[in-house]
């Protein structure tokens, strides 16, 4: 993973996937853990893929990374991969996969399509607050213009941040 992050390039910005990662959420990673937050990577993609790079590219280390996981089992001493999907960490599963994971409710959830919806309503829920945020896809000339796929999300239930409105910067140069 390591070395296909450092030189596959995005297909649509062409950037190393490595150097895809928001500035402004590694700054909100940042100040939520220098004011005492644990922070978590909770993704629909494959959690061991993610792994070896999460830690370089967003700060926080590999065990805090929830997601999509094929099934495993035990041979010859390791643990060896199932040929197929044990969990795909999107909807309702993500809400699943962080109890089980995590054992609480987050704090701040942060998601940008809509198999980030029951994660979102996860967040706080039961009589607590919660900061529930939305990154939108709304800058065709820094990052892309998608709404397709998020319509959930944005429909007004949550907090939207506005790439191209909210965000001086998207990739950090």
């Amino acid at each position: 993973m390591r070395d296909y992050a450092a030189t596959a390039r995005h297909p649509v910005n062409g950037r190393r996937f490595t150097e895809c990662a928001f500035a402004p959420m590694i700054e909100l990673l940042r100040h939520l853990e220098a004011h005492g937050f644990a922070t978590f990577v909770v993704s629909g993609g494959d959690r061991d893929f993610m792994r070896p790079i999460v830690e370089s590219v967003y700060g926080i280390p590999r065990e805090r990374v929830v997601g999509s996981t094929f099934g495993l089992a035990y041979a010859d001493g390791g643990v060896v991969y199932r040929p197929a999907l044990e969990v795909f960490d999107v909807g309702p599963q993500k809400a699943m996969q962080i109890w089980a994971h995590i054992g609480r409710r987050p704090a701040i959830a942060c998601g940008n399509s809509d198999g980030d919806l029951e994660m979102l309503r996860f967040a706080g829920s039961d009589g607590r607050p919660a900061l529930r945020l939305v990154v939108g896809h709304d800058d065709a000339e820094r990052e892309a213009a998608v709404r397709r796929g998020s319509e959930a999300v944005l429909g007004g239930e949550f907090t939207v941040i506005s790439m191209k409105d909210d965000w001086a910067t998207v990739y950090g140069d």
